[in-house]
């Protein structure tokens, strides 16, 4: 049986949050891609994608507010801090 290109594409984001270079981002960015991903928008979907091109020392800086994100990045972190807050409440 063949997979959506829809389908293919939120697998490959999945293994791409979970199969990060640094543990700390794929305990952010994993169960983030389990839980939200399926919802989002084409546009939301590129936008994590173009997230997911950054390197992980950055984006892990980025996430937890240690340094100011790129403008074209905030929302999408803000999203993601807001997700891994309240899974660790």
């Amino acid at each position: 049986m063949q997979i959506s290109p829809e389908e293919a594409r939120l697998k490959r984001l999945k293994m791409r949050s979970w199969r990060r270079g640094m543990k700390e981002m794929d305990l952010i960015l994993g169960p983030f891609s389990d839980t939200e991903l399926a919802a989002f928008s084409a546009a939301e979907l590129d936008a994590y994608e173009r997230l997911l091109d950054e390197n992980d020392q950055d984006l892990y800086l980025w996430v937890t507010g240690a340094i100011e994100a790129p403008r074209q990045h905030a929302p999408m972190l803000q999203t993601i801090r807001v997700m891994a807050e309240n899974r660790l409440r």
